[in-house]
């Protein structure tokens, strides 16, 4: 944290720092304001709600609008302020991909990994009917969604274990995450394609997930249930 930022008192502790900045000309505040936003953002490791934001602002101050300015700066830049997971953050824009790729390869610039076909539709199933079991996810696909497809989502912090399903045994259930609407930059899951709509557009449907291709080599072993899948992931 910068010296300009914080002003320390004698005995080394910061002060309160000051977010109305009413000694400041309306403009010279409101760009003081831009700037403290953006460097919170471009500091964080994660998507920056509005809670946090608040914290470095005026209590009148519209971060609405100050967002959109900062955006409006950063149209000509290789990157842009997206809405995210309930918050913002900085992302390269999308197309710069293949320059990413280039430069990474099949890992991103986080070292995530790419998902096959299979790991995508049966996390795509998850987004959209969780909670969901695995027992259900086997049932939807024609086939068992085996242990180590789900572990490959966890491991990626894109799912993670939801309620305890109602049904005889009380297996586990799955659920997106923070993560999920993060790397697929969304705000919230309400921002999902409508289901019904591709449906009716054509573009998807559930036949067309059933024809997933779940890899024999990541069928489930036999005896193996979700409640030692639970203690084991």
């Amino acid at each position: 944290m910068s010296q300009a930022s914080v002003r320390r008192k004698p005995d080394d502790q910061p002060a309160l720092l000051d977010t109305e900045l009413e000694h400041l000309p309306s403009e010279l505040r409101w760009r003081e304001w831009m700037g403290r936003v953006e460097a919170v953002i471009f500091a964080a490791s994660e998507p920056v709600p509005r809670e946090v934001l608040a914290r470095v602002v005026g209590k009148n101050c519209n971060l609405d609008l100050v967002i959109d300015d900062i955006r409006a700066e950063l149209a000509g830049r290789p990157y842009e302020l997206v809405a995210v997971a309930g918050g913002w953050q900085h992302r390269t824009k999308k197309v710069f991909g293949d320059v990413i790729h280039a430069a990474f390869g099949h890992r991103g610039a986080d070292g995530s990994k790419e998902l096959t076909q299979s790991e995508a539709l049966v996390l795509m199933c998850i987004a959209y009917f969780q909670p969901i079991t695995r027992a259900e996810l086997s049932s939807f696909f024609g086939k068992e969604v085996s242990r180590d497809l789900i572990g490959v989502l966890r491991a990626q912090d894109l799912i993670a274990s939801g309620p305890r399903s109602p049904q005889p045994g009380a297996p586990y259930t799955y659920v997106t995450t923070k993560n999920f609407l993060s790397q697929f930059g969304l705000d919230t899951l309400r921002q999902l394609p409508d289901f019904e709509a591709l449906e009716d557009a054509g573009l998807l449907s559930k036949e067309k997930l059933l024809a997933g291709d779940i890899p024999a080599e990541l069928a489930n072993r036999e005896g193996e249930d979700d409640v030692v899948e639970e203690q084991v992931s």
